[in-house]
C-alpha cells in the first residue's frame, strides 16, 4: 500500500514536471496513467483495460452533446451572428459613456450563448467590437480589457462545454448544471457592465459616447439580432423545460444556425465545412483529454492519492468554507499555467472527494452544482490571469497595435469584479440553486 502511494506522489510530480515544460496534457495523462499502473499492477493489467476502456468513455451518449454545442458554435461564428448582436446591443447602449464597450459585453454574453467556448468567443468578438472601440477613441486598455473579459463569458453562460466535462466528470445532470449557470452568468454580464461605468468615470476620456442612432437604424439592429435570442430561447429553454434532451436540443440549434446562416446567404460551402473540421479537431481533443484522465484517475484511485487528500483536509479541523477558500486559491494558481478545460479535467478528480466529504448544509447534487458554478467562475479568471491569460493572448493577436501590457491592465477591473462575485457564490449558494430548486 505505502509503494502504491508513493508511486502515486511519484506520478503525481511527474505529471506537473511534464504540464510545466508544455507536453500536451492529453499525452501527459495517458503517459503517466499507463506507466503509473503498469508500475502498480503489472502490464497486462493495463493492457486488458485499455481493450475496453476507450470504447466505454467515447460511447458515454452525454458526451455526444459536445460535438454538436462545437459545431453549433462554429456555424454560428463563420454566420455573422456575432456581428448582429453587436450591432444590436450598440445601437441601445453606445450612447452612453463607456457604452460601446458595454455593448461589446453584452455582445460577448449574446454570442457565448450559442457558441459554449471563451476562446471563440474572445476571438470572434475581438475582430467585430475591437475596430469599433478604436474608432470612437477608446483607450486600448479598455478596448481590449473588456473583451477579453468579455470572452469569460462564454465558458458559464449555457451551453457550455466546460460545463458539460464538469457535469459529466461529477456525474451531476447537465440541464440542473444548466440551470445552475445562467443566474451567476447573468450576473457576471451586469458587473462587467458596471465595472465599465465605474472605469470610464474614473479614467476620464476612456470610454467616450458613440452617436445615438436614428428610430429606424434603431429599429434594424434590433430585429437583426432577434434570431439570436430565438436560437437562444428554443435551445436553452426547451432543455428547462424538458422537452428535450441536452443533445437533440444542440441538434436542434445546429439545424436553426444553418437556417439562418443560409437564407442570409452567410454561410458558403466551404464555411460548413471548416466548421465541420473545426468541430472534429475540437472534439478529438476533448475526447482525448477525457480518455487520458481516466486512466490518470484509475492510477490516482489505486495509489489512494485523492482519498488520502480528502482524509488530509477532512481532518485539518478547518472550517468547510476555509477549505473551499483554499481549492479556490490552488484553482487561481492553476489558471495560471493551464487553460480551463485541462484545470477542470485534471483537478476536478483530486477536489471533489474533499468538497464531497465536507458539511456545507446542501443536499450532494445540490453541492455538485454549487461547487461546479464557483470552480467555472474560477477557472474564467484564470483565462485572464498573468502570465498565462489566454483570451489575453487571444486578444493581443487581434489587437496587434495595442501593447500586451495595456491589455493586462485593462483586464484588471474585471478581475476585482469577479473576485467580489466569487465571494458572492461562495456565501450565498442560494444564488446558484435558485434556478435548479425551481426546476425541481
Amino acid at each position: 500500500m505505502i509503494d502504491s502511494f508513493l508511486i502515486g506522489i511519484g506520478g503525481l510530480l511527474a505529471l506537473l514536471f511534464l504540464i510545466a515544460i508544455r507536453i500536451p496534457i492529453a499525452y501527459t495523462m495517458i503517459l503517466i496513467g499507463i506507466v503509473g499502473i503498469s508500475l502498480q499492477s503489472g502490464p497486462s493489467i493495463i493492457l486488458n483495460q485499455l481493450k475496453d476502456l476507450a470504447y466505454a468513455q467515447f460511447s458515454n451518449y452525454d458526451l455526444s452533446v459536445l460535438p454538436m454545442f462545437i459545431l453549433m458554435g462554429g456555424l454560428a461564428a463563420r454566420c455573422g451572428l456575432s456581428n448582429d448582436i453587436f450591432r444590436g446591443a450598440n445601437a441601445w447602449l453606445g450612447r452612453f459613456r463607456g457604452g460601446v464597450a458595454m455593448a461589446a459585453i453584452a455582445a460577448c454574453a449574446g454570442f457565448g450563448a450559442v457558441c459554449g467556448s471563451s476562446t471563440a468567443t474572445a476571438s470572434t468578438m475581438g475582430q467585430v467590437a475591437i475596430p469599433e472601440l478604436r474608432k470612437y477613441k477608446y483607450s486600448g486598455a479598455l478596448a481590449t480589457g473588456c473583451i477579453a473579459a468579455g470572452g469569460t463569458l462564454g465558458i458559464l453562460i449555457p451551453p457550455s462545454v466546460v460545463l458539460i466535462v464538469y457535469a459529466i466528470i461529477v456525474e451531476v445532470n447537465i440541464v440542473k448544471m444548466f440551470a445552475a449557470a445562467l443566474i451567476p452568468g447573468l450576473m457576471a454580464t451586469l458587473m462587467f457592465i458596471v465595472t465599465i461605468s465605474l472605469y470610464v468615470r474614473f479614467v476620464p476620456g476612456s470610454g467616450p459616447k458613440a452617436e445615438p442612432l436614428p428610430l429606424r437604424d434603431l429599429g434594424a439592429a434590433t430585429i437583426a439580432m432577434l434570431p439570436v435570442l430565438l436560437i437562444f430561447g428554443v435551445v436553452i429553454g426547451g432543455i428547462y423545460a424538458g422537452i428535450y434532451s441536452p443533445t437533440a436540443a444542440a441538434a436542434i440549434g445546429v439545424v436553426m444556425v444553418l437556417i439562418y446562416g443560409v437564407s442570409r446567404r452567410r454561410l458558403s460551402l466551404q464555411n460548413t465545412i471548416d466548421a465541420f473540421l473545426e468541430t472534429a479537431r475540437s472534439s478529438g481533443m476533448i475526447f482525448l483529454i477525457v480518455f487520458g484522465a481516466e486512466l490518470l484517475k484509475i492510477f490516482m484511485s489505486r495509489a489512494g492519492v485523492p482519498q488520502a487528500a480528502a482524509e488530509l483536509l477532512q481532518g485539518s479541523g478547518l472550517a468547510p468554507m476555509t477549505i473551499m477558500v483554499l481549492i479556490i486559491v490552488i484553482f487561481l494558481i492553476l489558471g495560471c499555467l493551464m487553460d480551463s478545460l485541462s484545470m477542470v479535467i485534471l483537478a476536478i478528480p483530486f477536489f471533489w472527494p474533499v468538497v464531497a466529504g465536507l458539511d456545507y448544509g446542501l443536499t450532494p447534487d445540490e453541492t455538485k452544482l454549487w461547487f461546479g458554478i464557483i470552480i467555472l467562475v474560477v477557472v474564467e479568471l484564470g483565462l485572464i490571469t498573468p502570465p498565462v491569460g489566454l483570451n489575453v493572448f487571444i486578444i493581443n493577436a487581434v489587437a496587434k497595435t495595442v501593447p500586451m501590457r495595456e491589455t493586462f491592465k485593462g483586464v484588471m477591473p474585471f478581475f476585482g469584479s469577479e473576485i467580489i462575485r466569487i465571494a458572492i457564490l461562495v456565501l450565498f449558494p442560494g444564488i446558484a440553486l435558485f434556478l435548479p430548486r425551481l426546476l425541481q
